[in-house]
């Protein structure tokens, strides 16, 4: 048993949260996680006025706990993203699927994307950013993009769509200039067009999902890389379920998927994968 800060912190302590964090969300905790578990689920428990980490992980275990729970997962989760992040895969986007999306929507066609770990909206918004350059009337058209993450502060946060000056070094002038509007000097909004192309959800990956249809593009980057073997190979699965023939999958730098033969996919460009028809 260990003390630090206020709280007695014992390697059992570190054991439940192991535990129920792999059980709500998937998330594999390396013991060389123990003292950033400790920091993050300190800040709670002072929040909730328990007294220490056995009383807190007996508080979100119980029925009465299950909303300081999904606050527990948040805390534990990483949210680290930038407008346009890994541009290749938006250039890709831009130049490989929206151009026949385009015209299959002018046709009477769906069209769907999915950014299934949103964090707070940059990677959605890049999205619609995207499709808008492509197709600026697609709003007179069946297209959608649904953006998702298990942190609904975050969710909240890319709902929102404000964001400081800083946070736009990815953006070009001339789409920040036309597809954002100005609150002051340094901080800007998502204009309403590109607000009305995205739809926001708190959702976990590894959870039932309350949808059924199919995407033409899932956005699913530097996720798997907190799972472990098996989370990680039963969520590429399910996301290529929801791909449809000829649809992309983009993943993370550092991630990859490994059993291309049951997810029916094929590589197209490192950390970009294709569903076969």
């Amino acid at each position: 048993m260990e003390s630090q800060g206020n709280f007695a912190y014992s390697i059992a302590d570190f054991h439940r949260v192991q535990e129920i964090a792999r059980a709500e969300a998937g998330i594999y905790l390396p013991l060389s996680k123990r003292n950033l578990v400790f920091s993050r689920v300190s800040r709670r428990i002072r929040a909730t006025g328990q007294d220490s980490f056995r009383s807190y992980l007996d508080y979100v275990t119980s029925k009465a706990g299950q909303a300081e729970l999904q606050e527990l997962i948040c805390v534990l989760t990483t949210n680290v993203t930038q407008f346009f992040r890994e541009k290749v895969h938006f250039d890709h986007l831009q130049q490989e699927l929206l151009p026949t999306l385009a015209t299959r929507l002018r046709h009477g066609g769906r069209g769907r994307l999915w950014s299934a770990a949103c964090s707070t909206g940059q990677e959605p918004w890049s999205m619609a950013m995207s499709v808008l350059s492509t197709l600026p009337d697609a709003l007179h058209f069946d297209m959608k993009i649904l953006a998702t993450d298990i942190n609904h502060a975050v969710v909240e946060t890319g709902r929102r769509g404000e964001y400081w000056l800083d946070d736009l070094q990815g953006v070009p002038v001339h789409w920040r200039d036309r597809y954002m509007d100005t609150i002051s000097a340094d901080k800007f909004i998502i204009d309403e067009e590109v607000r009305r192309l995205v739809t926001f959800r708190s959702l976990n990956l590894n959870k039932p999902w309350p949808f059924h249809g199919q995407f033409d593009a899932i956005f699913c980057r530097n996720v798997v890389i907190y799972f472990d073997d098996e989370t990680r190979n039963a969520l590429w699965q399910r996301l290529a379920e929801r791909l449809v023939p000829g649809g992309f999958l983009y993943v993370g730098h550092s991630e990859r998927v490994d059993a291309l033969q049951p997810c029916r996919l094929e590589v197209v460009a490192p950390t970009i994968y294709r569903k076969k028809d």
